[in-house]
């Protein structure tokens, strides 16, 4: 098994990129076994492993800063930053903590664990580096930050938090990155103005087509097509916003890219590549699919996004978990759920709809 070997990203980095899906595969698999027998977050997690390939693979943890949004869906990070040895213990007494935990590796750079922070954090992140090599500071008991990248989910982006941190890096104009993770699901499928606005973008492949088809015809025009497509080019800002909304980020102050496929590894790293050494904000519009690789979250990330002991190959629980698998009533879950999150009795009595469509209405909590 590759994960075996990889003791640090730098291990990563000497892996072929065909072999990066084998490895995405081994990570799947690492995580269901162990959280089939530990309980813990699983759904999320399964829904990142390719983009935590990709960023681990192009930039350089511990120098780079990689904050992780609410941070449950860190596995694969913990995995390929040295701790496949220990993962056994994962959500154990004394053993791997289910987020990051700056006293557990220097790897995890932000000790999160509540949704929409992690804009801010990095921000904090780059303001202290740019302090530190303004005033010359030395003797420091931790090493100054490269690059800083936040990855946050479109459930936690919802926040005013969120905006608020974006609001502040367009301001700066500091070299912060963030991915926006965008799976349509917190812990249950996003609600509200920002979550269509989001679906509207991934419409916006309609814009791109356009426009290269646009492109080769005015071009193709005898004498005068090179001229008119310049023209047109110079036109292409409110086209742009018609056809594809990224605006709002870039009205921010965001460089944007996007939306592409989350688990394309070689399309990730080299979108990531094209961006590692800018000097401006850039947020790229990753879009994935939650529970992606086990059959049972994918069918139902909303029951399998925190999850305690069940077996892996039937995806019910075990004894005592709170998971019933596949084959239970809405009304079971229901009443699972009515506990969960503090539903009251009333609320659980009068409720005449399905489990996913109350939980998609308890509310957005991070992805």
């Amino acid at each position: 098994m590759f994960i075996e070997k990889i003791k640090s990203p730098q291990d990563l980095k000497s892996l072929k990129t065909e072999d990066l899906n084998v490895l995405a595969e081994e990570l799947r698999n690492v995580i269901i076994e162990r959280v089939s027998i530990n309980g813990g977050h699983l759904a999320s997690n399964l829904g990142v492993v390719e983009l935590t390939i990709a960023l681990h693979y192009v930039f350089n943890s511990p120098e780079d800063k990689i904050v992780w949004d609410v941070g449950h869906q860190s596995y694969s990070h913990k995995l390929l930053t040295g701790r496949f040895h220990i993962f056994h213990t994962l959500r154990k007494y004394k053993g791997l903590s289910g987020f990051p935990k700056i006293s557990e590796s220097p790897h995890d750079a932000f000790g999160t664990g509540h949704s929409s922070t992690s804009i801010s954090a990095a921000i904090g992140i780059l303001e202290a580096r740019d302090i530190i090599k303004k005033f010359q500071i030395s003797n420091l008991r931790f090493q100054i930050p490269n690059k800083v990248i936040a990855v946050i989910g479109d459930g936690a982006l919802t926040s005013g938090l969120a905006f608020e941190g974006l609001n502040h890096a367009g301001h700066l104009k500091k070299d912060l990155i963030v991915i926006l993770n965008d799976n349509e699901m917190s812990i249950s499928p996003n609600v509200g103005a920002l979550s269509n606005y989001l679906n509207k973008v991934l419409t916006g492949t309609f814009y791109k087509k356009f426009k290269k088809e646009t492109k080769a015809f005015l071009e193709g025009i005898p004498k005068i097509g090179e001229t008119v497509a310049k023209i047109a080019q110079k036109a292409e800002g409110s086209m742009k916003g018609f056809f594809l909304p990224g605006g709002l980020f870039e009205d921010l102050g965001f460089n944007y890219l996007g939306p592409i496929d989350g688990h394309d590894i070689p399309l990730l790293i080299e979108t990531l590549n094209s961006i590692k050494d800018a000097n401006e904000p850039t947020l790229i519009h990753v879009v994935t699919k939650k529970g992606k690789g086990y059959k049972f979250s994918e069918e139902d990330p909303c029951i399998y996004h925190g999850v305690g002991p069940f077996e892996a190959d039937t995806g019910i629980q075990k004894e005592g978990s709170g998971v019933k698998g596949q084959g239970s009533k809405a009304e079971e879950n229901l009443e699972n759920l009515s506990v969960v999150h503090c539903i009251s009795p009333l609320a659980y009595h009068e409720a005449s709809v399905s489990m996913i469509s109350v939980c998609g209405v308890i509310g957005n909590a991070g992805t």
